[in-house]
């Protein structure tokens, strides 16, 4: 017999929290800071604590560059402002929760 999510009562191989989870989050801030040798650096803010290591490992993947993820937003390497809110839109983010600072 299959688990059943207790959230959404459906087995898990059918359950939808996690795609519901992502339509409801706030606003997710991307952004750009000059860091050392006149490198940039992008910052994702406004992504749950329970989804950033898995949304930073996507991020990093299909963008194709390095980046960690430290108090609560994901700093990749590199000005990928445009890149990163497609890349999140890809992943299931809703565009209308998404801002480019």
């Amino acid at each position: 017999m299959a688990e059943i999510c207790p959230r959404c009562g459906l087995p898990k191989d059918l359950c939808v929290c996690d795609v519901l989870d992502k339509e409801t989050e706030a606003k997710i801030k991307i952004s750009t800071k000059k860091a050392k040798f006149n490198k940039f650096v992008t910052i994702v803010e406004g992504i749950s604590a329970d989804d950033i290591e898995r949304t930073m490992k996507s991020l990093k993947r299909i963008l194709a560059c390095g980046g960690t993820y430290k108090d609560g937003y994901i700093e990749l390497q590199g000005e990928h402002k445009l890149n990163t809110k497609n890349a999140l839109i890809s992943i299931g983010y809703k565009d209308t929760n998404i801002e480019i600072v």
